[in-house]
């Protein structure tokens, strides 16, 4: 993992590959934002000018590099786009300088070290250039050249360390937010790991595996239960979804507690280790990338381990409902009809609608301890990729005022996100004539109609909200600010923001 530090020391002293500076896009021109101070004055003053020259605007995302001036112990001068000026007396946001870092962090993979010198006028600012470089430097190489180097990027390791200037090294305040950076990047990036692997090395067994060194490392209670103890407890929408495949299904339940919490907290993630779509087979073209769809629990999973990292006030609950949806004799059918852990029963019509299944059975297992709130995440449905695109999830739930603090802690944090409704009508279109509720329902609405089917496993009087991450979980495109191609760690954050809000009891 990339090295992050604090530093009070002047950029042209310090020893390193490469100064990062911010450049915003003025009216009449590039302007040089501020940090930049000692390396415009080498320039005499015209390191915009110089910029321009070099085709720079500021535009956000834009990389321009150029040499140091004569006197610096840096050889090369980044310079990044921070996006439009701030208006007067306003400071650049964080999601501004996260991107930024993230995007100089990823341009100088190869570097050992690399001095970032943006705007930073608080701890705050410190913590969003920390965690965008930590998030920018990632990168997914296990399985590329010989294996000598695990860590090399197409011949570039990525950035070896990042230095903080005018930080502070010696305030709590700034080593807090330092400290919190590397705790949630680094799970974060855990979580994009788990994403990316291949579904021939990760299935439920193996999920399991990794849930449980983590847990032990990080003080997390944990508790596996495989295919047998699933049978015995009535796990029927895990066991029906799994029973295709050899690998067989697990639910991992990770508990980190604080002895100062009021409040407990249950996440629940979706871990589909491979989609085929089962007897309902995908389409071509529809299968090379479900190995994605356990980033719901890939993300629930970073998200308790960074509240324990933390030392969060918090009770934390994380539940992984995990399996492999594959055809084969064994699997379920299109018009079988499971009986839920909750005692429900299921007429399934689509087995491709099969995420909702193994997350009913962990909702109503999480409800058992009557948390103060439940959170699922999922990469649930094509629908809500259709109308929100591919950078937004969308925030269902059964409390508006939940649902809305959700949305707000994910802007915060810089992850797109949309409340959507659960519209009562669309409830009939569930109704079944064999069973108590149907897994599918009205075509349009889709996504709507999949939350809807979620609501009916929630216990009674819980609060819930429901993250259906499939647009923004894997990223097929080319990399853009601080997110990489792949796995892209998404709701981790928003996770976690929630977390800390309930400890400082911001929440109600």
């Amino acid at each position: 993992m990339t090295a992050l530090t604090l530093s009070t020391s002047a950029a042209p002293g310090l020893r390193a590959d490469a100064i990062v500076i911010g450049v915003a896009k003025g009216a009449k021109g590039p302007v040089v934002a501020p940090g930049a101070e000692a390396v415009d004055k080498a320039y005499d003053g015209r390191l915009a000018g110089v910029l321009e020259t070099l085709g720079a605007s500021g535009g956000e995302g834009e990389v321009t590099k150029l040499p140091a001036p004569s006197g610096f112990k840096t050889p090369l001068v980044l310079a990044v786009g921070l996006g439009t000026v701030p208006e007067k007396d306003a400071e650049y946001g964080t999601e501004a300088l996260r991107k930024a870092a993230g995007v100089a962090a990823r341009a100088l993979a190869g570097s050992k070290k690399a001095a970032f010198a943006l705007p930073l006028d608080d701890a705050a600012d410190a913590g969003a250039i920390g965690e965008g470089a930590l998030l920018g430097a990632y990168s997914f190489d296990a399985y590329k050249g010989s294996g000598k180097d695990p860590k090399a990027k197409n011949g570039k390791a990525p950035l070896a360390e990042i230095v903080l200037l005018g930080g502070k090294p010696r305030d709590k305040a700034y080593k807090a937010a330092v400290e919190r950076a590397v705790a949630v990047s680094e799970e974060l990036n855990r979580s994009r790991d788990l994403v990316n692997t291949p579904p021939n090395d990760l299935n439920p067994e193996s999920f399991a595996a990794i849930a449980q060194a983590a847990a032990k490392e990080h003080g997390i209670k944990i508790q596996v239960l495989d295919d047998k103890a699933l049978a015995k407890g009535g796990y029927g929408g895990i066991l029906g979804v799994g029973s295709g495949s050899a690998a067989t299904p697990r639910l991992v339940k990770l508990s980190y507690t604080s002895s100062k919490a009021k409040k407990h907290l249950a996440f629940v993630g979706k871990g589909i280790t491979y989609d085929s779509g089962g007897i309902s087979l995908k389409p071509a073209g529809h299968n090379e990338t479900m190995k994605c769809d356990m980033a719901g629990a890939a993300s629930v999973f970073a998200a308790v381990v960074a509240a324990a990292r933390l030392g969060l006030e918090v009770n934390v609950t994380g539940w992984l409902a995990l399996a492999e949806n594959m055809p084969s004799g064994s699997a379920t059918r299109p018009g079988d009809v499971l009986r839920m852990y909750s005692g429900k029963t299921v007429e399934v019509l689509n087995t491709d609608a099969e995420g909702r299944l193994v997350l009913a059975d962990a909702l109503w297992a999480a409800s058992q301890e009557k948390p103060d709130a439940i959170v699922d995440v999922a990469t649930l449905t094509g629908a809500m990729v259709l109308a929100l695109g591919n950078r937004t999830f969308g925030i269902m739930g059964n409390d508006d005022a939940f649902r809305a603090a959700l949305v707000e802690a994910a802007e915060e944090v810089g992850e797109p996100a949309w409340p959507m409704p659960l519209p009562e009508h669309l409830r009939k279109g569930m109704d079944s004539a064999t069973a108590d509720i149907a897994n599918m329902g009205e075509r349009m609405g889709g996504g709507l109609v999949a939350g809807l089917f979620l609501r009916e496993f929630v216990g009674e009087g819980i609060t819930w909200a429901h993250l259906d991450i499939a647009g923004p979980a894997f990223n097929e495109s080319g990399p853009f600010g601080y997110t990489p191609k792949g796995g892209t760690g998404t709701a981790v954050r928003t996770l976690v923001r929630l977390a800390e809000l309930t400890a400082a009891g911001d929440l109600g």
